[in-house]
């Protein structure tokens, strides 16, 4: 469901339900049982003072295929189930994301309680990481989202054009300046991360705390033969988008026939036998559970170390609770055996 860039000019289309096609929808109340009375702890992003719910709620579809007000109703379901992590970018629907984003969090207040995340990179006012992109991006993401400071702020792409000791002393001044409390890579090799911490502690200037990489059930091998190391050794708090890989693990697509007349053209290239013998795995986990499937792809995510929320998006109020209720789902032990093999 999670998108690196959203395009402007593509018309608005239908967000399916994450539920699996053969199984009833269930009622909001159903659901709330399974997510239970009282939100999940919080998790601590790397070395960082940022604590977080384990689930990031993704604003790649506000000012997309979700309006303003289905935006502000997502966000204030996804605040009344205990979620304070909200994940957007510059780049989301040309900035209105971020205007939606910043709207709700004046009209509601409490802006304190809410860790804001946003990225730098590849809007077309400000693209790049050169130290005037960083600045002028962060100026104008602060006037959209209508507040005076970023909690973590991600490097949304790695140009190694620009040297690193360009683009972290930027980053360190907006630090200390107040207005980025915590920054991170996204899109970045281990190589290059271990690059951007050498020369962090050169500088004497502030590090990464937070690495957001494409890693699911499906798209395992770049986050587990690589990035897992040189988080673990860089103290990284991960946030995995594409966490259901582009809606594949909601269930929602098993044939192609499921495709037609949809624009998930990215969710053909795991309707392959591979691909369906995770969901066959999934199926079964999730029934055990009485949960749906993509709240259990989503706790399997939760069961790696280092993962402390994945980022994933709703367009509509109902597919909120599914994703929240991933955070008190225990799998057991062959429940994660079990799936790790399918995904294998």
């Amino acid at each position: 469901m999670t998108e690196d860039v959203v395009p402007v000019a593509t018309p608005p289309v239908a967000i399916p339900s994450i539920e699996p096609a053969s199984a009833p929808v269930p009622t909001t109340e159903e659901t709330r049982a399974i997510v239970g009375a009282h939100p999940a702890a919080r998790r601590r992003i790397g070395s960082s003072d940022l604590h977080v719910f384990p689930i990031a709620l993704s604003g790649n579809v506000f000012g997309w295929t979700a309006d303003a007000l289905e935006s502000e109703r997502v966000l204030d379901a996804y605040l009344a189930h205990g979620g304070n992590f909200v994940d957007t970018a510059d780049s989301y629907a040309g900035g209105r994301s971020e205007i939606i984003l910043g709207n709700w969090l004046r009209s509601r207040g409490g802006r304190d309680d809410i860790v804001v995340a946003t990225k730098v990179g590849k809007s077309a006012d400000h693209p790049g990481v050169t130290a005037r992109a960083i600045t002028a991006s962060v100026e104008a993401s602060l006037r959209r989202l209508r507040t005076d400071r970023i909690d973590l702020l991600y490097l949304h792409i790695d140009d190694p054009e620009v040297p690193f000791e360009e683009t972290l002393l930027a980053v360190d001044e907006l630090v200390r300046a107040g207005k980025v409390r915590e920054f991170g890579g996204s899109h970045h090799t281990g190589n290059r991360l271990y690059e951007a911490r050498i020369a962090s502690a050169q500088l004497g200037v502030a590090r990464m705390a937070a690495l957001q990489n494409q890693y699911n059930l499906v798209f395992r091998r770049e986050y587990e033969q690589d990035l897992a190391r040189v988080a673990a050794d860089l103290d990284l708090g991960v946030m995995p988008r594409f966490a259901l890989a582009s809606g594949f693990l909601t269930g929602k697509y098993r044939t192609k026939a499921d495709l037609a007349g949809s624009r998930r053209g990215e969710v053909a290239r795991y309707l392959n036998r591979a691909g369906l013998r995770v969901l066959a795995a999934l199926d079964v986990v999730a029934a055990e559970h009485d949960a749906p499937v993509a709240t259990i792809a989503l706790a399997w995510l939760l069961s790696k170390p280092r993962v402390v929320a994945p980022v994933v998006s709703a367009s509509s109020v109902d597919q909120v609770f599914d994703l929240v209720a991933a955070t008190s789902v225990q799998l057991t032990r062959s429940n994660l055996t079990a799936l790790d093999r399918a995904g294998s």
